[in-house]
This record gives structure tokens, sequence and C-alpha cells, in this order.
């Protein structure tokens, strides 16, 4: 069983869920909402789900309902990574109702966005089982939203790969073309890096394999190769380095992938192609307070 995912830092959800609110509160707030409902007007809502799926995000969508204002309870009924049944309760909200529909549409943002990725990459992630291999993100990601989407694939059962270009050094063909070679690239970057920073080299050819075998590199990522060719760049790498299969990662493909012994599989379709899970709120009609 994958680990579960660490929580994200109360104030990165806190700007972000500030910013999303600002944006749909304006500077006159919630205006339907304040012209049919009264002040005192009491709100009892269950969050739901319409498909079946992963939950990622009840940190976000506690937040939306939390800084709206004040008397708004959110109570998870499940946890971020577990899967939910069509039907089944993701939460319970309660308060008053201008707060709970002024802040719906922001939680509900969040929370579909973040439970689509960690679907889909949930599905990748059964679809390896049993490889050896990992599922693992990219920097594909919605900008400003790189941490959350991150966390959902975490939640999903993913790994994730460099957060940004500043926590590790990935030396790609465009940078071996401008360093000369791979060696040149790769004796240029061990020179540079500090002992805590990772170094991953891509290859998109056997002899370049080879080449960044022999220079020392212990983490290799393999672009754009098909299967024969992946198995040999295994055969060929003996244990030595980490293997990443990288480049045109479809899910119809991914088992066979993780099936030629390499110890990654990255790819942006976790993040760039998962649709929004389908959750939705409902009032519970004459609910009392």
């Amino acid at each position: 069983m994958n680990a579960l995912p660490a929580h994200l830092p109360r104030l990165t959800i806190e700007r972000a869920v500030a910013a999303a609110l600002e944006e749909d509160l304006g500077l006159a707030g919630d205006l339907t909402s304040q012209a049919t409902l009264s002040p005192e007007a009491w709100a009892k809502a269950s969050l739901s789900a319409r498909e079946p799926g992963v939950i990622a995000g009840l940190d976000l969508a506690a937040a939306a309902f939390r800084l709206v204002g004040d008397g708004v309870r959110f109570t998870p009924k499940v946890a971020d990574g577990e899967r939910i049944a069509a039907g089944g309760i993701v939460a319970e909200v309660e308060g008053p109702a201008r707060l709970v529909m002024s802040a719906e549409r922001v939680a509900l943002n969040f929370l579909n966005h973040l439970s689509g990725i960690a679907t889909l990459t949930r599905i990748y992630a059964d679809a390896v089982e049993g490889t050896g291999a990992r599922i693992c993100d990219t920097r594909k990601t919605t900008p400003g939203l790189r941490a959350f989407e991150k966390y959902a694939v975490r939640c999903g059962g993913g790994a994730n790969h460099r957060y940004a270009l500043n926590d590790a050094i990935l030396i790609k063909d465009n940078h071996i073309a401008v360093a000369g070679s791979v060696t040149a690239a790769y004796a240029a970057a061990e020179a540079f890096a500090g002992h805590l920073v990772a170094i991953e080299i891509e290859v998109t050819t056997l002899a370049e394999l080879e080449e960044a075998l022999a220079a020392g590199a212990r983490i290799v990522l393999l672009d754009n190769m098909d299967n024969d060719t992946l198995r040999q760049a295994v055969a060929i790498n003996a244990g030595r380095a980490r293997l990443e299969a990288s480049g045109g990662v479809k899910l119809d493909r991914v088992r066979s992938i993780g099936e030629t012994g390499v110890d990654y599989i990255s790819t942006s379709q976790i993040t760039m192609g998962a649709k929004p899970l389908d959750l939705g709120l409902d009032v519970v009609i004459g609910a009392a307070r």
C-alpha cells in the first residue's frame, strides 16, 4: 500500500483559496445569495460523488468554507486518497446559507479538479501494479496550481518528479546540444551541483545511454523509446542507474512499459489529461438548524 500523502502547508492552501474567493466574490460579494436569502437563513448540505473516483483536495474545500466567513462547519466523511463510489458522501456542510452558497463553487472547483487528477493517477498506478515501475508526474501542470496537482498525484498513488527548475538538475536534449555532448553536459552538471542536488540526464538512443553511464550517470531518462529499445536499455544498464521512461505514455501502453523493467514512468497525462471528478453539493431540504 502507498504511504498517505503529506498534508500541504496551511499557508499555501489559504493563499490560493483566498485568491480564488476574491476572484469569485469581487467587491460586491455574492449578489444572488444576498438577493434571495435572508441573513438568518441556515443551510445543511451534502457533498457527494456523482461518479466513482479518488478524492483529493479536502483541505482546500474546507478552507473555502472557513475563509468565506464565520460559522460554516465542513465535516469530511472520507480522507484524501480514498476511493469513493457513485453516490458516496464526501463531506457535510452546515452554516449560514449565504456563506455556504458563496463558497460552494470555489470549494468544488478545487475538489473536482484535484480528485480528477487523483482518479486518473490511480488508474495508471493500478495498471502497472506488480511490474515494479512507479508512475510519476511532470512539470506540465496548471500555472499556480502545481503544488496542489502534484499533491493530487500522490493521493492517487503516484510519485512526484521534480517540482520546479530549482530543486533538481534534469539535463535534456537541448542542454546536450548546446553543451556539445552527453559527457560534457553531465560533467558540467556534476561540477556545478551541490551534494544534495540530484542529477538526471535524458537520452534518446542506446548509444547516448552508454555514454551517460560511462560518464557516471545514476538517473537516466529514456525519452520516446519503443518497448524493445527500453528492454535493451534495461539490459545495458544492468542495475547501474535508475531508469525513467517518458514521452508519449498513454494508458493503453503503460503496463507494457512497466514490464520492460524500468524503475519509473513519467507522464503528463495524469495532470494535463485528467477530467474533473463529478462532485456536487446538495442542500438538505427542510433540515432544521
